[in-house]
């Protein structure tokens, strides 16, 4: 007997026929003698429909209310698949994630998980129930509704397989797997039977979809092992699991790019210890997330300083740097939306020389311009143009051998 946590997705159960599907599949599990606790997203639509009714009474939504509407979604959903799977003759019973408890920050929109209680689900398990809890969702120390952000109901699902260190936490989903990359825009695009955490980690934060960041984050810091699956088919997905020595054999194990990012530009900075803090502070203070940070030689005492933030925070970014731009004596702040990231990423980087300059050569011979480059040690990432996003995709992914089956699941 497994204790296993299952995540369905928004597409998963977009209809009363998909929950019913989705019933099925958890009590065939729980028939085998598992023990299953299923966490539920919105059904497809359904929180964007939910902001869009918040937006429609207010421009600015209070985020606390926000929170407690968005939150709502989550609810249907478990509770009609408990439904479903009672009229099945099997037992289930439905949480939000402030009867569980799931304890978050108080940061509206965007908490982050700080502990688990698992009494209650332990308890219903032990009576041989299935046990649905709502993805996305939590309490602050306030005792107030919080949400996780968008694709939180992975994290949901990965942190209570942690905290009852489940034997496995399976991420349903509309695709049926991890691929080295996205295959609408390459076709040649090959599953992964496997990937390390390290590289799911890169993969999601460079705008792969599959999984969210966080939910690879709490899979690696407590070892859960993660299967990424179709809801609609029984083939074997993707593993993410902890790096094996055969993964290194494989210079790049994917190609990601992201058309969410944004370009934020302040020219001739004063060159100056704090500066950089005082230009940073707002922004972190407010939730968002910097990722590439390029300054240039300071010429005169002046610099430029270029950074990126994801699209959905471009014009809040605007206005906190034109006010800091002011008050240090920058000349002007430039930004840019029409950009876009591609990233190649591989743990076998660590033992491979030359793959810097192999990506820039493939992308410099369709005259690509690179903007910005950052890298890691399982990492290269280039910023260009938006219009040539899915010909760098299919060029990088040919250049690294990719395009070959037997190159891609060594």
């Amino acid at each position: 007997m497994a204790l296993i946590v299952q995540k369905y997705g928004g597409t998963s159960v977009g209809s009363i026929e998909k929950i019913r599907g989705v019933a099925e599949r958890v009590v065939k599990h729980h028939k085998e003698g598992n023990q299953i606790v299923v966490v539920l997203s919105a059904m497809a639509g359904q929180t964007d429909f939910l902001i869009q009714l918040a937006h429609e009474m207010t421009d600015d939504p209070d985020p606390r209310e926000l929170d407690v509407l968005v939150s709502t979604g989550e609810q249907v959903s478990v509770a009609l698949f408990a439904m479903a799977v009672k009229t099945m003759g099997y037992d289930a019973r439905s949480f939000l994630g402030f009867q569980v408890a799931i304890h978050t920050s108080n940061l509206y929109g965007k908490a982050r998980i700080h502990n688990i209680e698992t009494d209650r689900i332990v308890k219903e398990l032990q009576k041989g129930r299935i046990v649905a809890v709502a993805g996305f969702q939590g309490l602050d120390e306030n005792g107030d509704i919080t949400t996780l952000g968008r694709g939180g109901s992975d994290t949901t699902a990965v942190a209570l397989a942690a905290s009852l260190k489940a034997d496995v936490c399976e991420i349903y989903t509309d695709v049926d797997g991890v691929y080295t990359t996205d295959p609408s825009i390459c076709p040649k695009a090959k599953r992964l039977d496997f990937i390390s955490y390290e590289e799911m980690l890169e993969m999601a934060s460079q705008g792969a979809k599959v999984l969210e960041i966080r939910s690879v984050e709490f899979a690696k810091k407590y070892n859960v092992p993660i299967h990424v699956r179709s809801t609609f088919s029984n083939e074997r997905g993707t593993m993410v699991i902890a790096e094996t020595k055969d993964m290194e054999r494989v210079m790049v194990s994917g190609v990601a790019y992201s058309k969410n990012d944004s370009r934020v530009t302040i020219k001739k900075v004063p060159d100056k210890p704090g500066v950089a803090s005082q230009i940073f502070e707002p922004i972190f203070k407010s939730g968002i997330v910097v990722d590439m940070i390029v300054q240039n030689t300071s010429e005169d005492g002046l610099t430029d300083m270029t950074f990126t933030v994801p699209q959905s925070d471009f014009y809040k970014t605007m206005k906190l740097v034109s006010g800091v731009a002011g008050k240090i004596g920058a000349e002007k702040v430039l930004g840019d939306e029409g950009v876009a990231k591609v990233s190649i990423i591989g743990v076998g980087m660590r033992s491979h020389a030359g793959v810097a300059q192999k990506m820039f050569a493939a992308l410099a011979k369709e005259n690509i311009n690179i903007m910005m480059i950052s890298t890691s040690e399982i990492k290269v990432s280039c910023v260009i143009e938006e219009k040539y996003t899915e010909l760098a995709v299919r060029v990088l992914h040919k250049a690294f051998g990719l395009d070959d089956e037997k190159k891609a699941n060594q």
